[in-house]
């Protein structure tokens, strides 16, 4: 990288980290940044899941109160999206980047309309419902099995992976904002972490735009934290879907 370039990268890992810890669409900043600085598809992937690991991080212990609140769902999420991201990994290796490059935009697509309709389809699962209401604070087997199936993607592309764990325990838990914020954070973390111990052993990768994600995510993570608390549910769903159908648009054309 010479010229503009390694600010580019440092300041994407800034953003991506601010973004990790609050719509959880890190990736759609940092990758295509990645790719205009010259790195392939895949090789930049895997360097983009590495070098934000540091945000995940420092967004995870920004949100450490929120964490301790729900202990067993905070460990459920961290070893569901820990084992799906294996599964994940193993995807990007073994599938050709043809393969990789066609269904990424459409995963971004389908995780901005879970967020955006949101609102509509917990009510409708409410209304179906035969039992009493009550706030559900534990995840049931279907939401963990979509956690599984969350990580898994997470350690395939991990771009809006994020948004799709906030739509999982969205839809399945009725937890305020910034504890999904929160545990949506962890959830890329754990995901990030696996995928990061695979990739390093077995993938190709640049460590110059490693380390400068790296650096720039580390200090964004703890800075979106602070945001992501703050942040109402209308705001947070506006954003993903602005952020992420952009995006989105932007890699079909």
């Amino acid at each position: 990288m010479t010229g503009w370039e390694p600010l580019a990268v440092l300041g994407a890992g800034f953003g991506a980290g601010i973004l990790t810890s609050t719509v959880g669409v890190a990736s759609l900043l940092s990758f295509p940044v990645l790719l205009a600085v010259g790195l392939p598809p895949v090789v930049a992937n895997a360097s983009n899941t590495v070098g934000l690991v540091p945000g995940a991080l420092s967004g995870s212990f920004g949100y450490r109160r929120e964490l301790r609140e729900h202990p067993r769902v905070t460990a459920v999420v961290l070893i569901t999206c820990a084992v799906g991201s294996v599964g994940g990994a193993a995807l990007l290796l073994a599938l050709p980047p043809g393969v990789f490059e066609a269904v990424v935009p459409w995963l971004i697509l389908l995780s901005c309309l879970l967020v955006g309709a949101q609102p509509w389809i917990s009510r409708w699962l409410r209304r179906t419902r035969n039992e009493p209401a009550r706030l559900r604070h534990d995840l049931s087997p279907a939401t963990v099995v979509f956690a599984v199936l969350t990580g898994t993607y997470g350690g395939y592309f991990g771009a809006g992976s994020g948004v799709m764990m906030a739509a999982v325990l969205g839809l399945g838990t009725d937890l305020p904002v910034r504890v999904v914020n929160a545990l949506k954070t962890l959830a890329v973390m754990a995901a990030n972490v696996v995928a990061t111990a695979i990739f390093v052993v077995v993938a190709d990768l640049s460590w110059a735009a490693i380390g400068l994600l790296a650096a720039g995510s580390l200090v964004g993570g703890y800075v979106g934290a602070r945001v992501g608390r703050r942040m109402s549910p209308t705001v947070f769903r506006v954003l993903v879907v602005v952020v992420g159908v952009t995006a989105a648009v932007l890699m079909l054309v």
